[in-house]
Parts: structure tokens; sequence; C-alpha cells
């Protein structure tokens, strides 16, 4: 009997419905930044894709033997890909905008839903539809192709898995060679992000594989991969909801800047080292770290040396990323303030904000990395 909650179907109704809502919120903040569109998106299609196995524990399929649900639920697996990468491409970029050519993407989603529109008119078009749940063309598909196309989705999220990640793992790149402070807690927020779908991706490859050359799940057994789906869209909508993307996407880092900067190297070994000399001691004696927003780019500015070769000079000439080359500062400076009775009175948290951090979380880790202690052990 219809609608039967139980503890199968009770958990996904709840959970589903929470989902649904964090989509909606997510789709409402989107003025602020156009990631939280793909983010509302990508949780509005896993949620909605979890309607047909809540209703089915609701028992819907069994009081209803002629349902039309097959039809009128179609995957949109094939555009959870693109939603994915376009998300952590909206993430990055201060200047992203989707364009018409982006749709190129979607194009495959677009065409399974036009196959699957075609077998609803095709199949309603014969003769005893009305009194079956699935009519000749549906049936076929479910007998005849349901393996390849799992195969197709499966291969597709993973491919768009990997250029999601190397896109990650490219612009902390880039961000730890062109900032002092590089935003650890959205940086973070992007991998766990990653990190809840590549689960839910080996863990649906898995089940595929033992269904297919292993054993036959009962539906009880598959239940749990449709848990953890709204679990996750839960985690992510509240998560994705409050951390301040956006701090991200307003740094100075347009899309022809996301290759990494092009390195030029001085003519000569001794310009190199009196180039280094002179960074050195205007960065000493200006204090130019003490600025929580320094960026390679106002460095450039600041020393009149061109961007390319002052990268070059800072990576070869100190062995350290400019990230690294600006926090070494910025802890030496904090040490020494630590160690005198005269900023007492401060915490160690703000001697550290004063001295350019702009994360607790990040001094913390720069500090111990650096001295080989915590701060509050240093200044004991």
């Amino acid at each position: 009997m219809f609608p039967d909650f139980n503890i199968y179907s009770t958990p996904l109704f709840v959970l589903v419905f929470q989902g649904l809502i964090l989509s909606i919120l997510l789709l409402l903040k989107s003025k602020i930044n156009i990631s939280y569109f793909f983010l509302g998106i990508l949780l509005l299609i896993t949620s909605y894709h979890r309607t047909t196995y809540t209703v089915g524990f609701m028992g819907w399929y069994d009081t209803f033997r002629n349902t039309k649900i097959n039809y009128y639920l179609i995957s949109l697996g094939l555009a959870t890909g693109p939603l994915i990468y376009y998300y952590i491409k909206s993430v990055s970029f201060k200047d992203f905008k989707f364009k018409k050519k982006d749709l190129l993407h979607f194009i495959p989603a677009l065409i399974y839903i036009l196959v699957k529109l075609f077998i609803f008119a095709y199949d309603s078009s014969q003769a005893g539809f009305d009194q079956t749940q699935n009519g000749p063309a549906m049936q076929y598909m479910m007998e005849n192709t349901n393996v390849v196309l799992s195969t197709l989705f499966t291969i597709h999220l993973l491919i768009y898995l990997i250029l999601s990640f190397r896109l990650y793992f490219k612009f902390r790149k880039i961000l730890e060679n062109q900032f002092s402070n590089t935003y650890k807690l959205q940086l973070k927020w992007l991998m766990l992000f990653l990190i809840c779908f590549s689960f839910l991706f080996i863990y649906n490859t898995l089940q595929m594989i033992t269904e297919g050359f292993i054993l036959d799940l009962h539906w009880t057994q598959e239940w749990w991969y449709q848990f953890f789906s709204v679990v996750i869209v839960i985690y992510l909508g509240v998560k994705g909801y409050f951390t301040p993307t956006e701090n991200i996407a307003q740094l100075d880092i347009s899309i022809p800047q996301f290759q990494a900067i092009k390195e030029s190297k001085p003519k000569e070994i001794f310009e190199q080292k009196e180039a280094l000399d002179a960074l050195l001691e205007l960065v000493e004696k200006e204090q130019l770290y003490l600025d929580p927003n320094l960026s390679l780019q106002k460095l450039s500015r600041q020393s009149k040396i061109q961007i390319g070769q002052l990268s070059y000079i800072i990576n070869k000439g100190t062995g350290q990323n400019f990230n690294d080359f600006i926090n070494a500062y910025r802890v030496k400076d904090i040490t020494k303030k630590l160690k005198s009775e005269k900023y007492n009175h401060l915490s160690i948290l703000a001697i550290a904000l004063d001295a350019g951090f702009n994360s607790k979380a990040t001094f913390n880790r720069v500090f111990k990395r650096l001295t080989g202690k915590s701060p509050s052990d240093f200044r004991k």
C-alpha cells in the first residue's frame, strides 16, 4: 500500500525533501556568484535521481502496477560530470562566464532526454499501453541497452572527474605561486566536494561490477548507495551554502592568466643574484609581507620586476614558491614578537594577523611546518 513509511523509505523521503530545499536555497543565492547556480542544479539533479528509489521503497510499484514512472523520471546523469567541472571552474575564476560553446558539454544529456521522449511518444501510441508498465520500446531499452548505457554514463563521469581534479590542482598551484594567502578554507572545501562525488562514483562502479559479474544484489543492499547519495547532498548543500567561495572568485586571476606564469630567466647569473638581493632588501625594509593581500602581481609592481622574471627569481633563488617565500618572513616576524615581553599582552592570533596571515588554520599549519612547534608551545 502506498505510501509505506518504513526503515528504508522514510530516511530517503526526509533527506531527499531536505536536499530539494537546499538546492532551491543555493539557486536563490546564485545572484552572488554563478558557482552557487551550478552547485544548486547539481544537488537538485542528485536529489531528483533518488526520487525513483524513494517512491519504490514506499511501495509505489507494487500498488500501481501500470505506473509510467520509468518514462517520467529521466536520468540526467550525463549532466552531472559537466556540472561538477563547471562548479570548480566558476569558483576558481573571477571573470568566469558561461558561454554558448559551453553548452556543448551538455549535448549528451540532451540527446539522452530526446531519446527517452521519443520512446515515450512511440510506446504511448501502441495499443494496450495503459495496461502495462513499460511499452515495447522501453522494455527493449531496459533489457538490451542498460549495461551499455551504464558503462557510458560511468566513463563520461570519470572523464569529468579527472578534468575537475586536474583543474583543482592546477589552480591551487597558481594560487601558491601568486598569492601570499591561499584561502585554505575554500580550497579545502573544493577538495571535499570532489572527494564526495568521487566516493559516490567509486561506490556505484563497484556496485555495478558486483551485480554484473559476481552476484545479484538485493534491493535492500542497493539502498545504501541511495542513502549515501542523499546524505552527501545534505552535507554539500549546507557546507556549500555557508562556504564563501566568492572569496576566491574575487582574486585577480582571469582565465587567460590561469595558465602557469611563464618564467623568464635573467640574462646573466649575476643579474639574477643582484635582482634577488634587491628583492629581499625591498621585502624586508618595506615589510611588504605584512600585507595580507600581497600577490605576485602587486610585488611585481612594487619591485618593478617583470612578473615572469620575478617568479623565476623567487622560485630559483630561494627554492620556494611565492606563498612560502612570503610566509617565511611572516613567521620570522612572529617568532621575534613571541620572544619579546613587549608583545605579551597580545594574543598569538592577534600577532599572526598583524604579520599578514588572514587565517588561524593557515597560520598554525605554516608556523609548525617552519619552526617544528605549535605557536603556543613556541611562546611557552
